[in-house]
């Protein structure tokens, strides 16, 4: 329920484009999962439903990936923002899907590790989201 979801237009609106010459296809509803439980849950019934899933991270993806073409729920990840486990030894990290560069960076402050752009894994849309969500740990540069 609210606050964790939404049909209001301008929301699904903001949801439905990112930074790619695409035009905005926003999707039916909005959701903010908080756990992977619930990531878990709604996955399976869009899925028994047959109704279209689309992650969201930041919306700056250069792609269309975040458009809703055939309609559908966008899984708003950004909440999913806990780092949960720092290894010094392995220069690795495992952190939730809606962690962004800067935070995971501010984390690290200190610890002469970094994240750097263009790192596998790391996209301007999803965040770490593309391997984190997986459960593979993320690896790090050092300073």
């Amino acid at each position: 329920g609210a606050p964790n979801i939404s049909t209001a237009t301008a929301v699904r609106e903001q949801h439905g484009h990112d930074e790619s010459m695409h035009p905005c296809a926003p999707p039916d509803v909005v959701v903010w999962p908080q756990a992977v439980g619930q990531v878990q849950e709604l996955a399976a019934l869009c899925h028994r439903s047959r109704v279209p899933m689309v992650p969201f991270g930041t919306g700056t993806g250069l792609e269309g990936g975040v458009n809703a073409v055939q309609g559908g729920v966008c899984f708003d990840l950004s909440r999913m923002d806990a780092i949960a486990e720092l290894s010094l030894e392995d220069f690795s990290v495992t952190v939730e899907p809606g962690v962004t560069r800067k935070a995971l960076n501010k984390y690290l402050r200190g610890t002469g590790l970094w994240f750097p752009v263009g790192t596998v894994g790391m996209t301007g849309a999803m965040g770490l989201t593309a391997l984190e969500v997986l459960g593979i740990p993320v690896g790090l540069g050092m300073l």
